[in-house]
């Protein structure tokens, strides 16, 4: 019995990725593996939806490198997962054609993530390949015939744009696709408390940062603003400190410690952020013990990138093939081909005898 396919995977906007992408996506990536057949996508073609220029191109290729060696060091294995970079995949675009036949600009206008994503990047207009960027998404999750799609919040009405442009297709040309489930990955809170970390506003922690560099950030985080003094009683819940408490700090006796006495006004805010940086940094260690031993082997994340890419080209072609044959393509082309070939060989044969 075949494995349920799980897709995800991230655009290199971004030089490197931080404890949030750890919490909401790659450790899961890391658990799911074992149970599924994962792909996961260097997203280099959505990144041109709202990143264009070529400067943002030619840092593709030192974003992916990077993004793979912290794959590698969180523990997915490209043994277990096929880690590709999206524009190598010729299919998708032939896909994302096919699709886009499926669903109306209406549609697509109504999703509110398209225009957010369109303020975000400062756009007073908005580009078509944005206004399609579900439609490509869709591909992305077709091309592997992926079952489970974890997203985050904002992009759940986009799986469920697939969802019916899957059906719209098995409806017209036969039960071919699989249709996805979305899964909702959890969001960390930012440094600063008001919004999940992003490194567009820099509330970030990198899961390649320094002890040091770890220390500084735990430093300057947010706790309870209305707490002016130790001997205050403090609020516990919705605290980001001690949000990254409960994530990251091992030692849960510890923690409850620190939280009863913040509540009763017996700790303060030093302490409490000592001890998270001493948490987050045995946390992050092993990390950093295996990004270290990734760095020491040269063209490591370029040949699991290469290696991945290539198998998910060969499952990328068996989809478009599934696909054209069911719409009817691949037979109309057959039967024009065969007729054009048997035109020339019998001309050909003509041209002999008259010879």
């Amino acid at each position: 019995m075949s494995r349920p396919v799980m897709l995800t995977g991230d655009r290199p906007t971004g030089d490197k990725l931080h404890i949030g992408h750890l919490v909401g996506t790659l450790l899961n990536r890391v658990k799911v593996q074992d149970t599924h057949d994962t792909f996961i996508l260097v997203a280099d073609l959505h990144m041109l939806t709202t990143k264009p220029s070529k400067d943002e191109i030619l840092a593709v290729r030192d974003r992916a490198a990077e993004y793979v060696k912290t794959y590698l060091s969180v523990g997915i294995d490209p043994a277990k997962t096929t880690i590709y970079l999206q524009s190598a995949i010729h299919a998708v675009y032939e896909i994302n054609l096919l699709l886009g036949m499926l669903t109306t600009v209406p549609r697509l206008s109504r999703l509110p993530s398209i225009k957010d994503m369109a303020r975000s990047a400062h756009l007073n207009e908005l580009p078509f390949g944005l206004l399609g960027y579900p439609v490509l998404q869709a591909a992305d999750i077709v091309t592997p015939r992926a079952n489970i799609v974890p997203v985050g919040k904002d992009n759940e009405a986009h799986i469920e744009v697939t969802r019916e442009m899957v059906r719209r297709f098995n409806y017209l040309y036969g039960d071919t696709l699989p249709e996805p489930a979305s899964v909702i990955e959890p969001t960390l809170i930012g440094t600063d408390g008001d919004a999940k970390m992003s490194k567009s506003i820099g509330n970030v922690i990198y899961l390649t940062d320094t002890p040091q560099q770890v220390a500084k950030m735990v430093n300057s985080m947010y706790t309870d603003p209305n707490r002016i003094s130790a001997d205050v009683p403090g609020k516990v819940k919705g605290n980001p400190v001690f949000i990254y408490h409960d994530l990251f700090n091992s030692n849960k006796a510890e923690v409850e410690d620190l939280k009863t006495r913040y509540k009763a006004g017996k700790v303060g805010d030093v302490e409490v952020k000592q001890k998270l940086t001493v948490a987050l940094n045995n946390y992050l260690d092993p990390i950093r013990e295996a990004r270290a031993k990734v760095d020491a082997q040269p063209g490591l994340a370029e040949q699991v990138l290469y290696e991945g890419t290539i198998r998910a080209q060969e499952v990328a072609n068996e989809t478009v093939s599934m696909m054209k044959k069911a719409m009817g393509l691949t037979g109309l082309w057959n039967k024009i081909s065969r007729k054009g070939r048997e035109r020339i060989k019998k001309l050909e044969q003509e041209n002999a005898a008259a010879d």
